[in-house]
């Protein structure tokens, strides 16, 4: 070990050591003698099957928790739960409640600990959750293709229009999929920060999204321009159509979602409006293609790879996942979506110059882009 390295290692023996004696000490508690208990409770998700709830709880406190009883619609009910006994520091469980709940109704879920906290949880529209092999999984391949794959590949379709444009008119489309971009990097944020309402504080789960985003980010920069060549044409293309794949995951797990929860009709119009929404990812795609001379299998490719995300978020979230997870799905695709945004902006400034930026082209196409998305999200 060289000399800077033994530097080092002492002030991290030093706090690993002090860490250790403070858990060992615990000299804090004497800080707030017969203090009551601190308990949180967060349902990360509830299957239903015929007359039986199964609700998966995680649990954080100051001590163990014990689920001492569950009501549903305000009466107490039988419960299992697996593993049983007292729950640890962030430890999860399963609660088995068998019930005759009713199709399309709502009910509510209410766990008490044994210190009388209760922790409720709203099943807004009951229904049977979907086996992913079941027959409803043909319905749900539907959906997710019509989702993700079949509109992209309509804004594909775009690129023979696309080249016939002059210089500046590709510098246009470009700067409208940097505005298209944005829109899409905003609301993938937002809906990232909204799952991670329903996560424990413990996890600081809407910071968790901010992170993700940064290092998805700052990784995919850094994979692009491995020998300091910044990604442009159809690896700029794939890239844009990670990115949107990313974000089509979460408008998967959306749709997915609502169909899990009995509420059809809105996963429905979900569907029709998204499919609007995403034929613009298409030009996006293709619009760093205008230079180049793209084969049959490249756009079938980047179909493929903003598309098949959706399918994939169709299944997850009919199956109700974990908020946690999701709201990390959510910064992943943020993150990618941002980085597709920065090598965008860095190919017009190479194409036109950094003064070209405030020009009315640039400006009018990014400005163009956000009101596209804009009015096609109000369909959704």
């Amino acid at each position: 070990m060289s000399r800077a390295n033994a530097y080092f290692a002492l002030p991290l023996a030093a706090l690993v050591a002090l860490v250790a004696l403070l858990i060992w000490l615990k000299p804090f508690d004497a800080l707030a003698p017969g203090a009551p208990p601190v308990e949180a409770l967060a349902f990360e998700s509830v299957r239903l099957e015929p007359g039986m709830f199964r609700a998966k709880v995680r649990v954080d406190g100051s001590g163990p928790v014990s689920i001492a009883q569950v009501q549903v619609d305000g009466a107490y009910r039988t419960f299992t739960q697996s593993p049983p006994g007292p729950l640890g520091r962030l430890s999860s469980a399963e609660l088995a409640i068998p019930y005759p709940w009713v199709d399309g109704e709502t009910h509510v879920i209410v766990a008490l600990t044994s210190t009388g906290a209760a922790f409720e949880h709203s099943i807004d529209v009951a229904q049977t959750t979907p086996d992913v092999f079941g027959p409803p999984a043909r319905m749900l391949l539907l959906v997710g293709l019509l989702l993700g794959l079949a509109p992209v590949a309509i804004g594909l379709m775009s690129f023979p229009a696309l080249r016939q444009l002059g210089r500046e008119g590709t510098g246009f489309i470009l700067a409208i999929t940097v505005g298209l971009l944005v829109y899409l990097l905003i609301d993938t944020l937002g809906e990232g920060l909204e799952a991670a309402e329903g996560v424990l504080e413990r996890f600081h789960a809407s910071t968790l999204v901010w992170v993700v985003a940064i290092v998805t980010a700052a990784g995919l920069i850094g994979i692009g321009r491995r020998g300091d060549k910044p990604p442009e044409g159809l690896k700029l293309a794939g890239f844009i159509a990670l990115g949107i794949g990313l974000h089509n995951l979460g408008e998967g797990l959306v749709v997915g979602a609502a169909f899990a929860t009995g509420e059809t009709a809105l996963a429905a119009f979900l569907v029709i409006g998204f499919i609007i929404h995403n034929v613009t990812e298409g030009f996006g795609i293709a619009a760093p293609l205008t230079r180049e001379q793209p084969t049959l299998i490249n756009f079938i490719s980047l179909a493929l790879l903003a598309g098949l995300p959706a399918l994939l978020g169709v299944f997850l979230g009919a199956q109700v996942v974990n908020p946690l997870w999701t709201a990390i799905c959510f910064g992943i695709g943020a993150g990618a979506i941002a980085q597709v945004v920065i090598e965008i902006t860095a190919l017009l400034v190479r194409q036109n110059g950094t003064a070209k930026l405030a020009g009315t082209p640039v400006l009018g196409g990014v400005v163009t882009g956000l009101l596209v998305m804009y009015v096609t999200a109000l369909l959704v």
